[in-house]
């Protein structure tokens, strides 16, 4: 505004209409983008499902292929489609989160404004390596485990693209989550609902919280996978009641 007047309602609906416009128009750019790198996109993807993929190699892993197949006229286009957007939206994340950020940092005071910024940035960063970490690590045990298991060698596994595809999305925003409990944690301590000494207090509890989490993450009988898995959650844990104790002291 050129004035010292505040927005009227129906200004601030305006303001918002075009912060949703443009964050949508660049969320179509780059889902278009990663529509047009087709070869590209899907050799990230698809990594996973061959015993080539750096976790395996680092793991020292039997050699091991998986094969997909399609059940559906629709499905592979459809399922491009799914993967392009939903790679878009993660590439115009940093956009979309400043976009909304300056909409409303003029109703905030200037701590209020710190705090925001380092809100939404830790967070936006958290989900990133929770969504990395899952590439990297739990999705690829996953799919070694559920793609390679037969009850009977008489019994082939036939996967289709979708479900391989909705399941890599589905853990990458699950763990995604998971890996905003420190910021989750920051704030309930700052507003003073949660404490260092009481997460302590709890930690036995939250260990089997963890260990039966990672269970339902990574549905497998290797004792190895399931600690692999637990462990980063149960690191973020330590690292939130760390967290809170120098927000304490602060």
């Amino acid at each position: 505004m050129k004035n010292s007047e505040p927005a009227t309602f129906w200004q601030h609906l305006d303001m918002l209409r075009w912060v949703i416009v443009r964050s949508l128009a660049v969320s179509t750019i780059f889902a278009v983008a990663a529509f047009c790198m087709k070869d590209w996109l899907f050799a990230v993807v698809l990594a996973p499902r061959t015993s080539d993929f750096i976790t395996y190699q680092w793991l020292g892993v039997e050699p091991f292929s998986i094969h997909l197949m399609n059940t559906g006229l629709t499905e592979q286009f459809m399922t491009h489609m799914r993967v392009a957007i939903y790679a878009g939206l993660l590439c115009a994340a940093p956009y979309i989160i400043y976009e909304l950020f300056r909409f409303v940092s003029p109703g905030l005071y200037q701590n209020e404004r710190r705090a925001g910024l380092w809100i939404v940035t830790s967070g936006y960063l958290m989900f990133m390596l929770g969504t990395l970490l899952n590439y990297l690590l739990i999705f690829p045990l996953t799919v070694r485990f559920l793609g390679t298991y037969q009850v009977s060698v008489d019994v082939d596994n036939m996967l289709t693209l979708q479900s391989y595809t909705d399941t890599l999305i589905s853990m990458s925003l699950v763990m995604g989550v998971i890996f905003e409990l420190p910021v989750i944690c920051a704030i309930l301590g700052r507003m003073g609902i949660l404490s260092s000494h009481l997460m302590s207090r709890y930690r036995r509890h939250a260990i089997v919280a963890i260990l039966v989490l990672a269970a339902i993450i990574t549905p497998t009988t290797d004792v190895f996978t399931l600690i692999i898995v637990s462990l980063p959650i149960w690191l973020l844990y330590e690292f939130s009641i760390l967290l809170l104790r120098v927000i304490r002291s602060a």
